[in-house]
């Protein structure tokens, strides 16, 4: 009895060691994920496939909500070089988060510009070849393959006659031959609410009795014409008289979309105009840009129809009048792997979640501390130049996988994004040769930080714009 006492006295602290070892490994292994290399590679005929298959976008309704399938527009376009590709999409983003800023600032300070006044800064790039995700919607009984933006308010498409319009995949819509078409006048609400969606004011100066719009994108891309009405199809609901833009002259590098959905909070967006149907709430998984991935965009407030893998958690959006059309939220913290950063400040302005910028813009001090506690966890590896914005990069052209610290994104009321591991890392090079943290810094402290479309993927985020909150949830996109 004696020995049998003496043996179990021996394996007690065993047993107690591996509990503990097992409990501190799933710890760990929550502040870590693994990054798994592949090539990008598609041949033509799957690129032709894609193309095609990127303007006939399904759309489902359950439980009174409507499920519209979303793309990633790599998938949408003519193969080009990986890396070509990476280096023009980055260059973009910096011009569309200048313009984002200037925008932001003048709305705050109150310097609206009128139609008849507003210089458009010219720069090589343009925000819509970077707002990377496509939807499919039917505007008049046509369907209208068009580009998804949380930045903006006003719905658009291209219009017969076209004074000036770029090559799109679909035909272009004709008012003509559409029995439900309206225009809008001049002394209607939609006309006067120009102002909030666009930062131009409606103007009548080509005729009395039609409302004109102007959007610019701030980099010479523009939008213009008149405001009219049409019936609106998304999955099976049907909404009359929509306000829409009918674009007549429109310049810049749309792809082969035939317009824009506009998903911001004004009275013009969709989110607004479809509000008695959906509540005013939406959300959307963003995919990869892997062949073939497909995410999912769903308006209406019935949680059920999601996949989401983790709960959804929710934190306030931050009313700010000046940016009243934007999603501000108020962010409190990051960790990267487990460790939270400490002493961080975000501005009174709080932080604006983007689906149209593609990289996440930090202040420069925080930003500074973040690649501090990353390149300290994610040590041993070969270094690689910096690319673009982009400054902390390394080379991991050796491995077919590496395991990276997490990063999550803490906001107020404890919600939290789990960054994707594909979220990450920004691959510039396919070959992971040059593979670099995708953050970048802001120019000031003082300027509005951003959380971009790339920080976002694989992941439930719904806007609820009727209760003022931003939700969070993990989940692998699909349709």
């Amino acid at each position: 009895m004696k020995q049998l006492k003496g043996v179990f006295s021996l394996f007690i602290p065993l047993i107690l060691i591996l509990i503990f070892s097992v409990a501190e490994s799933s710890q760990d292994n929550s502040n870590i994920k693994v990054l798994r290399f592949h090539k990008f590679q598609r041949n033509k005929q799957h690129y032709q496939d894609g193309i095609s298959s990127c303007f006939h976008l399904k759309s489902r309704r359950e439980e009174g909500s409507t499920t519209m399938e979303i793309k990633h527009r790599d998938f949408c376009t003519k193969n080009k070089r990986h890396d070509d590709l990476e280096k023009r999409r980055l260059n973009l983003d910096a011009d569309q988060v200048k313009f984002l800023q200037y925008r932001m600032k003048n709305l705050i300070s109150g310097e609206l510009q009128t139609l008849s006044n507003t210089q458009i800064p010219l720069s090589s790039g343009t925000r819509l070849e970077i707002l990377n995700y496509v939807i499919t919607m039917k505007l008049g009984g046509k369907n209208m393959t068009v580009i998804v933006d949380t930045g903006s308010d006003l719905t658009w498409v291209q219009c017969k006659p076209c004074r000036l319009c770029y090559n799109q995949q679909e035909p272009i819509f004709n008012p003509s031959t559409s029995l439900s078409y309206q225009s809008i006048t001049c002394n209607s609400s939609a006309c006067k609410s120009m102002q909030e969606a666009t930062g131009n004011f409606g103007t009548c100066a080509y005729s009395p009795s039609t409302c004109n719009y102007y959007v610019s994108y701030g980099d010479g891309s523009y939008t213009r014409g008149e405001l009219a009405t049409e019936r609106l199809d998304i999955g099976n609901s049907h909404v009359n008289n929509f306000v829409f833009g009918c674009g007549r002259s429109n310049k810049g590098l749309f792809g082969s979309a035939s317009g824009l959905m506009g998903l911001g909070k004004s009275d013009l967006s969709l989110v607004s105009q479809t509000s008695k149907f959906y509540d005013g709430v939406f959300s959307y998984c963003l995919p990869s840009t892997d062949a073939g991935e497909s995410g999912s965009l769903t308006l209406g407030r019935k949680t059920s129809v999601y996949r989401n893998t983790s709960p959804i958690s929710y934190t306030r959006m931050v009313q700010n009048p000046q940016l009243s059309s934007f999603y501000m939220l108020n962010l409190t913290g990051i960790s990267i792997g487990g460790v939270h950063l400490n002493n961080l400040s975000f501005g009174e302005n709080g932080v604006l979640i983007d689906s149209g910028t593609v990289i996440t813009r930090l202040p420069p001090s925080i930003y500074r501390a973040m690649k501090a506690e990353f390149v300290k966890q994610f040590s041993g590896f070969l270094s690689a130049p910096g690319f673009s914005i982009l400054d902390t990069c390394f080379n991991l052209s050796s491995y077919k996988k590496v395991n990276i610290p997490s990063v999550k994104l803490q906001f107020e009321g404890n919600a939290e994004l789990n960054v994707d591991v594909n979220g990450v890392f920004y691959l510039v090079k396919s070959d992971g040769s040059q593979a670099c943290l995708a953050f970048a810094s802001l120019m000031y402290e003082d300027e509005i930080p951003i959380i971009g479309n790339y920080q976002q993927k694989n992941n439930r985020v719904v806007y609820d714009t009727m209760f003022s909150q931003v939700g969070f949830a993990e989940e692998k996109c699909s349709y």
